[in-house]
């Protein structure tokens, strides 16, 4: 939002401080001011013998005024207005007393300087007043023609004007750094959340899965123990329960690789994962290229969860994988053709919530990625379908 700028408005905090002035900046008007008080030290030392009254005015007037700029920058930069213009009619008043004692190009700069600082630093209420009247000063003080005197009197308004342009120009430029600096600083920050809200779902998909199948494996174990049954149907589900282990700790390293961008063609994996099932057929369409790995994970997962359904379900039943490659889209399909229809399979074309962590887990995933999810029986089986941009 733009800052209201009225008569009565002091220029912004960054155009009365330094801050977002360039090195070379800083140097010209440290050259400048260096340059103005050795001349005048100069004009006044040489002017008149070292050990004299005039020289010790010249000495301490030129003193006065270095001080003087420094306290008034001090108060505008604290916005302090009478102090401010304390300062200005101490230094018409130094001006004054220069003239007095026949300093006169000290008398000339502390005008033109009161016109030229008032002008920049100054709410333009106070500004204009203050610069008028030091410019009266000056052209009572000047030994110019009046054409002369008018044609300085204008540049020095002017020169204060364009300072103090430059100085909001600077200050607004500064204000939009900060501005765009924070802007980064919080896209970092989503960004950051957004990797973590990833790779936590990544997690969250490969443990629930392998450690909710161990459970039940263990759970199982447990109370054929109990009843004393025989070792052989134990040791089936212990052995089991390691199976599930093993695949889980397979699959967290290769959702970590994922992670790093460090894993194998999506078709790849389909056919890994297909080898494990019998009867599973993979098909694949279009023309295969790299997918981003927030696509290539939520195929996997798909893919993973939807053939744990077939074994859960309807084992046995044959299978067909069919990755199709479109222009600006991935599309899977799982299809099963089990002939028989488990109560625990829902009839009515929505996605089963099972446990909280399959198909359900699974279209949300696609929707964060702008995709869809479809989940349900038809005349020749159950089917999956996921369709997410790539």
């Amino acid at each position: 939002m733009s800052r209201r700028v009225t008569w009565t408005s002091w220029p912004s905090r960054e155009a009365l401080s330094r801050e977002g002035a360039t090195r070379y900046g800083r140097l010209r008007a440290w050259t400048g001011r260096v340059f103005v008080t050795g001349l005048l030290l100069w004009r006044g030392v040489s002017e008149h013998p070292v050990l004299s009254w005039r020289t010790l005015f010249d000495v301490v007037a030129v003193t006065g005024c270095v001080l003087g700029v420094w306290v008034f920058f001090r108060l505008t930069l604290a916005r302090r207005l009478w102090t401010s213009l304390l300062i200005l009619l101490a230094a018409a008043g130094l001006a004054v007393a220069a003239r007095v004692v026949g300093f006169d190009v000290l008398a000339v700069v502390v005008w033109c300087g009161v016109v030229v600082v008032a002008l920049r630093r100054l709410p333009w209420a106070a500004a204009v007043p203050v610069a008028a009247g030091a410019l009266v000063g000056y052209a009572a003080t000047a030994d110019d023609t009046w054409p002369t005197t008018a044609a300085t009197a204008a540049g020095l308004f002017l020169l204060g004007h364009v300072l103090r342009l430059d100085a909001e120009a600077r200050g607004n430029a500064l204000r939009l750094q900060l501005r765009e600096r924070a802007a980064l600083e919080a896209q970092a920050e989503s960004a950051a959340l957004t990797e973590r809200t990833r790779i936590a779902r990544e997690m969250h998909d490969v443990l629930a899965h392998s450690l909710s199948a161990q459970l039940v494996h263990l759970e199982a174990a447990r109370l054929l123990i109990e009843r004393d049954a025989e070792r052989e149907p134990i040791l089936e589900r212990v052995v089991a329960a390691r199976a599930m282990a093993r695949e889980g700790l397979a699959e967290t390293r290769q959702a970590l690789s994922a992670l790093r961008g460090e894993t194998a063609p999506v078709e790849e994996y389909l056919r890994d994962l297909a080898a494990l099932t019998e009867a599973t057929a993979v098909e694949v369409g279009g023309e295969r290229r790299a997918l981003s790995a927030e696509a290539a994970q939520t195929v996997r997962r798909v893919a993973q969860e939807a053939l744990t359904n077939v074994r859960r379900h309807a084992p046995g039943a044959r299978v067909r994988l069919r990755l199709a490659y479109e222009p600006a889209h991935v599309a899977l399909e799982i299809r099963d053709f089990g002939a028989a229809r488990d109560p625990g399979r829902d009839g009515g074309g929505r996605v089963p919530a099972g446990s909280g962590y399959g198909l359900l887990g699974m279209r949300e995933r696609a929707e964060l990625l702008g995709g869809t999810l479809e989940a349900g029986p038809d005349e020749e089986g159950f089917v999956v379908r996921l369709r997410v941009p790539a």
